[in-house]
């Protein structure tokens, strides 16, 4: 993979953008899982926000265990089997997080279902880890940040549609008037969401994504002996602080949603759902909008998108 092509080899990026498309789906949906673990276990509001805390926890925790294998390898695990092999393996991980809702539901333990959305999220550290350099590496480098951001929109297309999806299969349609909640109904969701990753992991293993793309794979004596450095520059300690927090609004305000509209403005659990895709979908179309330059370099088509 040269880092000198002049266009996104979009045969590859398509099928990439659908892990980013998993990852929003299932964050989005924990803001549906929030009043109903809430109402189903009687949790405190404080309590119910566990659900976010367990998954995104998961991100940290996943990113440590990476750096401790990598380490005790004396090698980078991704680069040693690869980014296809990674992408599969981060599926699986989450599928097998998927599985824990089954027992979970039936025995109606909100600590198992959180041991489930942390696992779930371990895999999608690990997915992360990959696909965000790939992302970048499947195209021109000078448009790679307009290919993160237009991945970041497929992602809050995942978004916008999760909350709506997973609302629907745990309280029916819209018009229903099941208001009480059997929490074996989240079940299913999540079998079914668990099998498409698996389906995911297969199509990917077997898809024409490079598995060591040149332009994010370095040799074994260059991370040796560059390890640590990367936290000398500036510039990378204030992305992460500006991530964290951007992050820390951004989840937050939808997680505490529900629980404002439920209080303060008189909804019922059934009905948020919609509220909280129209949130996702405005961050969606400003990431969109941000994406523009990677469909084209022509200016004036730039400013028609």
């Amino acid at each position: 993979m040269s880092t000198n092509q002049i266009k996104t080899n979009w045969a590859q990026f398509i099928p990439l953008v659908t892990v980013f498309f998993f990852w929003g789906f299932v964050a989005a949906s924990n803001d549906i899982l929030i009043p109903v673990f809430k109402e189903a276990f009687d949790l405190t509001q404080g309590q119910s926000q566990l659900v976010s805390v367990a998954f995104y926890v998961a991100y940290t925790i996943g990113s440590i265990i990476y750096m401790i294998i990598s380490y005790f390898m004396k090698s980078d695990l991704i680069n040693k089997i690869g980014y296809k092999n990674s992408l599969a393996l981060g599926l699986i991980v989450s599928a097998l997080g998927t599985l824990l809702f089954y027992p979970a539901a039936n025995s109606g333990s909100f600590p198992l279902m959180l041991s489930g959305l942390f696992i779930v999220g371990l895999g999608f550290s690990l997915q992360q880890t990959v696909a965000n350099p790939l992302a970048i590496a499947l195209g021109p480098i000078t448009t790679g940040s307009q290919r993160l951001t237009l991945a970041g929109g497929i992602n809050n297309l995942g978004t916008t549609i999760g909350p709506l999806i997973v609302s629907f299969a745990i309280f029916g349609s819209a018009t229903s008037n099941k208001t009480t909640l059997d929490i074996e109904s989240v079940k299913i969701p999540y079998l079914i969401l668990g099998a498409a990753f698996l389906l995911v992991a297969v199509l990917l293993k077997f898809s024409s994504l490079p598995d060591k793309p040149q332009a994010v794979v370095e040799s074994d004596e260059s991370i040796s002996n560059d390890r640590g450095n990367a936290l000398k520059y500036p510039q990378l300690i204030l992305g992460m602080i500006a991530i964290f927090v951007y992050v820390g609004v951004e989840v937050s305000t939808a997680s505490n949603l529900p629980a404002y509209m439920e209080k303060d403005l008189g909804f019922l659990t059934k009905d948020i759902a919609p509220y909280i895709s129209l949130y996702w979908a405005s961050l969606m179309i400003g990431r969109w909008t941000g994406a523009v330059e990677a469909f084209t370099d022509k200016m004036n088509l730039q400013k028609i998108l």
